[in-house]
């Protein structure tokens, strides 16, 4: 299913994820982000305003793919130190931006932000808070297991959905994903980088259990995702 024919309406986001790993397009109602383009063509993105890349791992940087990807869209792209000093000789023009935690970037109304990644065996990595301009906030955890930090994540920003690591990664597990969503408790989590489609639907399977409130959405790969802005007291 073709994400560039969706067109979410105000406070809404649309999502797809579209490989094993945690390859995520995000479109608002006015841009479309890519993050982690791995096992992808890049005719599966006809228009992109900017990639986003958590590390620099073979199931998370494909620098080839992201330079092509650039060349034939002229997004912008942020990568964290390590993958943008891989990718520094070959995106030039102001097109690449090297951020770390803390570092917040404007693409157009939609605000990129980087947070801490708990992801030991990876050099420098990020994961991303991506807020959309009808304030509809995505947070991609990339490989990350769970770390303090994410409970003053989710207090101050308060994720409408948050992507969650269940598998491949070290450590990774759907329990490890579940304690995500506890310190995060976005209204709704969503499952990936899963070795299997079961530990999909454990991590749902334990998240209904333990937290009932927290709606579970097992994304299909390849399947396109409208998510409203929840609202909050």
């Amino acid at each position: 299913m073709s994400i560039d024919k969706t067109i979410p309406k105000t406070n809404e986001i649309a999502f797809k994820w579209f490989n094993n790993y945690s390859g995520i397009t995000i479109k608002t109602p006015s841009k479309t982000i890519v993050i982690d383009p791995v096992d992808v063509k890049t005719k599966t993105f006809s228009t992109v305003d900017a990639i986003l890349i958590t590390h620099e791992q073979y199931d998370h940087l494909d620098s080839p793919l992201v330079r092509k990807l650039q060349r034939e869209t002229q997004c912008q792209v942020l990568a964290d130190p390590t993958s943008s000093s891989r990718l520094a000789n070959s995106i030039t023009n102001g097109n690449l931006q090297t951020i770390e935690p803390g570092t917040e970037v404007n693409i157009g109304k939609v605000t990129i932000r980087a947070e801490v990644c708990n992801h030991q065996v990876a050099a420098t990595p990020v994961t991303y808070l991506v807020t959309s301009e009808d304030d509809v906030k995505i947070f991609h955890t990339a490989d990350s297991m769970p770390f303090p930090e994410m409970k003053e994540i989710g207090k101050e920003h308060k994720p409408d959905v948050t992507f969650c690591s269940v598998g491949i990664a070290p450590g990774a597990s759907p329990a490890t994903g579940v304690e995500i969503v506890k310190l995060v408790k976005p209204k709704v989590a969503s499952p990936y980088h899963a070795a299997s489609k079961t530990d999909l639907k454990t991590f749902c399977g334990i998240l209904k259990k333990e937290q009932p409130r927290i709606k579970c959405l097992l994304a299909e790969r390849g399947n396109v995702y409208i998510v409203g802005k929840e609202r909050r007291k």
